[in-house]
């Protein structure tokens, strides 16, 4: 069974930092290519950032040189430190992970970036 915890989340004003948690219980998390997806009110949902087993790193072109993507595989968490937030940021921030052939979603967390 995956389970995906998500935590840290909450309100900040443009220019702060936050730092998102999940706490993954999944098989062989090592070898897991971990992402982090959010969705705005009345948007799609949009890949944020994602890292593989090789520690290999990719972003969206509007969160790249902000935000760093990171994983402690002891530990079984990925994290996401989101820098020079912008409101535009505002969002419900969902970790992920694919279990072939299945996504599996944490619960969210709500991030609130005030001008």
């Amino acid at each position: 069974q995956v389970q995906l915890v998500e935590s840290g989340g909450g309100l900040v004003q443009a220019g702060g930092s936050l730092r998102l948690s999940c706490a993954a219980s999944v098989s062989i998390f090592s070898m897991r290519t971990m992402g982090w997806h959010r969705q705005a009110p009345g948007k799609q949902r949009e890949l944020v950032a994602a890292i593989n087993s090789g520690g290999v790193t990719n972003y969206a072109d509007s969160v790249k040189g902000r935000f760093n993507i990171s994983r402690d595989n002891a530990k079984k968490t990925v994290y996401l430190q989101m820098n020079s937030l912008k409101p535009e940021d505002t969002a419900v921030y969902y970790c992920n992970v694919r279990v072939r052939p299945l996504d599996y979603w944490g619960q969210g967390t709500q991030v609130t970036v005030s001008s």
